[in-house]
């Protein structure tokens, strides 16, 4: 059985306001666990808690109540941090350093030497794509470019456990892409992502396990094969060169009906409408494109336990 990589236990953090006053909790009662090699995301709408739960992982900021672990470690012991490389949403780097003297710090400050400093800095060139820009000063640097030495940054030591706060944001799809592709490869070389993100197209193509916070309570957890239903929403017809008389009888029963790329689509609620709708198509002497189910997403997923999580407060 594989190791408990992240555990927390009952974590609660309140903040205050400027005035002193208490304010309503930021994390209230979460209870985590997330295993050794796999890639758990992490998600929640704005102000939900996923950051402060990863600033307390890392040591940034405490907790009021309960516990938080990694490795067995509790998250004040500096033996939990030295396990783990964090990337913030937005790092921060030395403007006039470059990516191989920001690689070398970061090598010193974990007390490398210098042998080890430069295999690492090979490793993480090639790996994240470095040595075209590997003497080019930061301060001039895209969202791509950071990203991408934020990465190096945080895998500098050869962490077990790689917490990542929204890596996809402000990110082109070139960019998600190559994000997506380091995961996997940090999963194959036994690696713990840990990860919150808003992309949740990405989030379906990269997890194990997912966790859904809800005004600082853990909602939902598990696999995506377990939390989806993967029920039909709907079924989508595309057909040409049919009647008008017969898109307007066809609409009485279609939730939905709109032009398409290739023609016009009506939307059903079950195969057994989609079916007799395209039944009258070719009795009307028209053309079906395609037939398409639509499964539930995460996105779908997402929105309808958001939903039934707020009402329930």
């Amino acid at each position: 059985m594989s190791e408990i990589a992240i555990e927390t236990k009952s974590l609660c953090k309140r903040y205050r306001s400027h005035l002193g006053m208490g304010l309503p909790p930021t994390l209230d009662g979460l209870s985590l666990r997330v295993h050794e090699h796999e890639v758990f995301g992490f998600l929640g709408k704005n102000g939900a808690g996923k950051t402060t739960t990863i600033k307390i992982l890392c040591g940034l900021v405490w907790q009021n109540q309960g516990e938080a672990s990694i490795f067995g470690y509790s998250n004040r012991d500096k033996r939990a941090r030295s396990l783990v490389g964090y990337l913030p949403e937005n790092p921060y780097f030395y403007e006039y350093l470059t990516p191989r003297e920001t690689l070398d710090f970061y090598g010193k400050l974990n007390g490398d030497t210098v042998a080890a400093r430069n295999k690492r800095w090979d490793y993480l060139s090639e790996l994240l794509d470095l040595s075209d820009i590997a003497n080019q000063r930061v301060r001039g640097f895209s969202k791509g470019m950071r990203q991408r030495l934020g990465f190096a940054v945080a895998m500098a030591g050869d962490p077990r456990l790689l917490i990542l706060d929204e890596p996809m944001s402000g990110l082109d799809p070139m960019g998600r892409h190559m994000v997506r592709d380091l995961m996997l490869r940090l999963r194959e070389e036994k690696k713990t992502v840990f990860f919150s993100s808003h992309i949740l197209g990405d989030v379906e193509q990269v997890c194990d396990r997912v966790g859904m916070l809800v005004n600082g309570k853990l909602h939902r957890e598990g696999a995506l094969q377990d939390l989806l239903t993967r029920e039909t929403l709907r079924v989508d017809v595309v057909t040409r060169d049919v009647p008008e008389d017969t898109i307007a009888e066809l609409s009485t029963s279609a939730q939905r009906v709109y032009d398409a790329d290739e023609g016009v689509c009506l939307s059903f609620s079950s195969h057994d409408d989609a079916d007799a709708a395209a039944r009258k198509i070719y009795a009307g002497s028209g053309r079906v494109v395609s037939l398409t189910p639509i499964a539930e997403t995460l996105e779908d997923y997402f929105v309808r336990q958001q939903e039934d999580g707020e009402g329930a407060s």
